[in-house]
């Protein structure tokens, strides 16, 4: 594999980038315990963008691991996870904002950044807005699911070093944001760096 971008994503920060059809891009938690949500649209026409309902619906399963195929609103794949060190990772959590964060922690922590902000900083820049913002993923974030269908948010089950890898099954608009929660166990309490690398060949 050729090596074409590598960068460390300081803590809290947002990130963006086109990938062209089969290039890699590879997350890697490096200090551990860090989540990191990620939105994807066709780079193309941006109004296709990541579904988590058919993403679901196709794989039958509501965490994604080695093998799991990201698809679109038209059920079209963007994205193919090809490698996985941790196992499973989130898809029901949702981003946090300023309005979540307040209602389930208090209205002390509406001055605090959020993913939400983080991804419409970023969707500014390919003329994109709130209306674009669609449920997202949660890479290394540990939600489990009850027998009764309630979510939990708990300690990562990833480590130092751990990492994923995405194949581009077309050219894709990828958007993270190094989330910057601290009043729940998603980030140990303590957000983290992530290294990015995209790869091709």
């Amino acid at each position: 594999m050729t090596e074409i971008h590598r960068e460390t994503l300081r803590p809290r920060a947002p990130w963006s980038r086109v990938l062209t059809h089969g290039q890699v891009l590879t997350i890697v938690d490096l200090d551990g315990n860090q989540a990191v949500d990620f939105l994807a649209y066709d780079a193309h026409d941006t109004s296709q963008a990541y579904s988590a309902q058919a993403t679901l619906q196709a794989q039958d399963t509501i965490f994604l691991t080695t093998g799991s195929v990201l698809r679109d609103n038209e059920y079209d794949p963007l994205l193919t996870v090809v490698a996985d060190e941790v196992g499973r990772h989130d898809t029901l959590g949702g981003a946090c904002s300023k309005e979540s964060n307040t209602l389930r922690y208090g209205h002390h922590t509406h001055s605090q950044h959020a993913c939400v902000e983080n991804f419409m900083h970023e969707l500014s820049r390919y003329g994109m807005g709130k209306r674009d913002h669609v449920p997202n993923v949660n890479w290394f974030m540990n939600v489990p699911v009850d027998p009764d269908g309630a979510l939990g948010i708990v300690d990562g089950i990833s480590a130092p070093g751990l990492s994923l890898s995405l194949r581009a099954e077309k050219d894709v608009l990828v958007v993270v944001s190094n989330c910057p929660q601290i009043n729940n166990p998603c980030n140990g309490f303590d957000p983290s760096r992530v290294e990015l690398v995209v790869t091709h060949g």
